[in-house]
């Protein structure tokens, strides 16, 4: 995949899954691995950008000794989501005329 598409989508990614809870790093990656794979340093890099546009806040709590620092999604970061899903239609709009004008360039 397209370095520049993938790291879009994994922006959208990590807010879906912290839509559906507050998670830390570790379970993220876990999580999101399952649909498309991300990294440490791919990971951490988005959080601090979504942090620092008021999407996605932290905290940190007290695990085996340790701090763990957890991400929760703002309210800002559920509308930034929702308006990501409703442009799904032109998205696949988009993608379905890239897909037809490449099926004609395969029969040339």
């Amino acid at each position: 995949m397209n370095v520049q598409i993938k790291k879009g989508l994994l922006e959208y990614c990590v807010l879906a899954q912290l839509y559906r809870g507050e998670s830390y790093g570790y379970q993220l990656i876990k999580d999101i691995s399952t649909c498309i794979d991300i990294s440490e340093s791919t990971l951490y890099p988005i959080l601090k950008r979504l942090e620092a546009d008021n999407y996605v806040k932290t905290y940190k709590v007290e695990h085996n000794n340790r701090l763990r620092c957890y991400f929760q999604l703002t309210e800002s970061g559920k509308l930034h989501l929702k308006n990501f899903i409703k442009e799904r239609t032109e998205i696949i709009r988009v993608l379905d005329f890239i897909s037809e004008r490449k099926e004609i360039n395969e029969h040339e």
